[in-house]
């Protein structure tokens, strides 16, 4: 239990600061909407703005390295918490980290001012300075287990250090695989993450029995996407066989989809905090297949069907996660502000239409875009207006955190 000189000294930091998901969180949802706002314009040449990289490595970067970055850090630190007992970042520690992220997202933006070998490494910094955080408390109490995710943050600085290198030697390292890697990393935590969590949260959230885990079928589906993620990280050592991507890519996205089934998504359909986690595995279950029929039927446009994952798997595993965790953490009844059913509706819909839309009809892809862009501006927009107060105030129970 806390001490009354520990609870004095947590109530001298400003919430925002107290826990990780408070800022990581509130910021990463708010740069979404700036990167997707500017991303938006830069697409259509109404601004006139370089980024590092040009426009379109700027946009796959933030999206994944940038945004996916923050809400990985804030869940990772304020998990550790819950894992090792021990207080999570906070304070002093937690601004650094914050800073460190703040830093590349302006660094990258506005390249005039640093050299751009400087901004590379202090884009490339953050992850691993998160890992440090992380690992230490992990360590101490020799909790191993959860030790996976510091070689996950590893791998991940690794991709985004090929795309960097894209920059610097575009005819050894390509932006798109090196993208692809970050999205790949970021789907396998996300199918980790789930794969622990999904069965409690919707056994409780019904009053149901919880769904009784498969050793051998987690193994299968989150290996999987490791030998996928692992075969975009290599390509400029062992190359890229189309035939084997797909290949492996739908055999991925059916044990996701298997392991989803046994999770019995319908009992989630009157509980919209379930409902949008079951609704964005989905995503990422088909998205999975149909990414990997793209690279087999060379009619379906793979570029597109990317953001079945980027869009509506990440996007909405993203935002329903995030608005339950808040909650939690805030001290608050898990049930979300009335708007935020309206945001998982409006995430589905970005990601239908984003992936969709410019397959069926190419000719309009621009609209599509723009449409797409402004479903993620409703969703990622309700979670800002009506989680900021909770995010920086303090818990309403008046625990730390």
């Amino acid at each position: 239990m806390m001490q009354i000189t520990d609870l004095k000294k947590e109530q001298n930091i400003t919430p925002l600061l107290r826990l990780g998901f408070r800022p990581f969180f509130l910021s990463g949802a708010i740069f979404s909407i700036v990167a997707i706002i500017l991303w938006l314009l830069m697409y259509k040449g109404a601004v006139d703005l370089l980024p590092l990289g040009g426009g379109y490595w700027w946009h796959i970067h933030e999206m994944i390295f940038g945004f996916g970055g923050a809400i990985i850090a804030g869940f990772l630190l304020t998990a550790v918490q819950n894992w090792t007992g021990a207080r999570g970042a906070q304070g002093t520690t937690l601004l650094v980290l914050f800073f460190l992220w703040f830093a590349g997202r302006m660094a990258l933006l506005i390249p005039n001012i640093l050299s751009d070998t400087l901004i590379t490494i202090i884009d490339l910094s953050f992850l691993p300075a998160v890992a440090y955080v992380l690992a230490k408390p992990l360590i101490a109490i020799k909790q191993y287990r959860n030790l996976f995710f510091v070689p996950i943050l590893l791998l991940f600085t690794v991709a985004n250090l090929e795309m960097h290198l894209a920059i610097y030697y575009p005819e050894t390292f390509n932006v798109a695989f090196a993208g692809y890697t970050g999205v790949m990393l970021v789907t396998l935590l996300m199918s980790v993450m789930a794969g622990r969590v999904t069965p409690m949260f919707t056994a409780n959230g019904t009053k149901t029995s919880k769904a009784i885990p498969l050793p051998w079928l987690d193994k299968a589906t989150n290996g999987s996407l490791g030998i996928v993620m692992f075969s975009l990280m290599l390509e400029p050592i062992i190359g890229f066989s189309h035939q084997f991507f797909g290949i492996i890519l739908i055999v991925a996205g059916i044990f996701q989809t298997m392991r989803w089934l046994r999770w019995r998504p319908w009992i989630t359909l009157g509980v919209p905090l379930l409902w949008s986690i079951h609704l964005a595995i989905k995503f990422i279950a088909y998205g999975l297949i149909i990414l990997g029929a793209s690279y087999l039927i060379p009619e379906v446009p793979s570029n597109h069907m990317w953001h079945l994952l980027t869009v509506g798997g990440m996007g909405g595993l993203i935002l329903a996660m995030i608005s339950r965790v808040s909650l939690g953490h805030t001290g608050r009844p898990l049930s979300p502000p009335k708007a935020m059913t309206a945001a998982y509706i409006f995430i589905t819909l970005a990601g239908l239409i984003r992936a969709f839309g410019p397959w069926i009809s190419p000719e309009k892809t621009a609209l599509f875009i723009d449409i797409s862009g402004t479903f993620w501006l409703f969703a990622f927009g309700i979670f800002v207006i009506t989680y900021a107060p909770m995010l920086m105030s303090a818990r309403k129970d008046g625990r730390p955190g």
